[in-house]
């Protein structure tokens, strides 16, 4: 009875893994401008892969006499990556000065006028 289910959990996991994985694909190609695309693969491909990958540990826990430890690390380096790539490519978007929906919510108010120049600000070496 136990089997049945987890096997009925682990089915739900794949099915909702897959619904938010191919959610924030369809998010990523229908999306207008560079940081609305940011949400598809950040939010609900993250918690796609996030839930394939908990079906995964389930089910070879099951089938196996172990737990099996590799798909939750693989998890919890994905759920800190990805906003970390996600930051450091909205950052960069904001210094290229991409061009953005006026739909698009927030301006890059703080950055100060230096920063916005032609060229980067020049960082103090450890002589300065």
């Amino acid at each position: 009875m136990i089997y049945v289910i987890l096997e009925g959990v682990i089915s739900a996991l794949l099915i909702a893994g897959g619904l938010f994985a191919f959610i924030g694909s369809l998010g990523m190609a229908h999306l207008r401008d560079f940081f609305m695309r940011l949400h598809g693969p950040t939010k609900a491909t993250t918690l796609g892969i996030g839930c394939i990958l908990i079906a995964s540990v389930l089910y070879f826990s099951i089938i196996s006499d172990g737990i099996h430890l590799q798909e939750l690390l693989i998890t919890l380096f994905l759920f800190i990556t990805a906003p970390v790539s996600a930051h450091l490519l909205a950052k960069t978007g904001l210094h290229q000065r991409l061009k953005h929906l006026d739909k698009t919510r927030g301006k890059p108010l703080e950055f100060r006028e230096e920063e916005l120049g032609d060229k980067p600000v020049p960082h103090p070496g450890p002589d300065t």
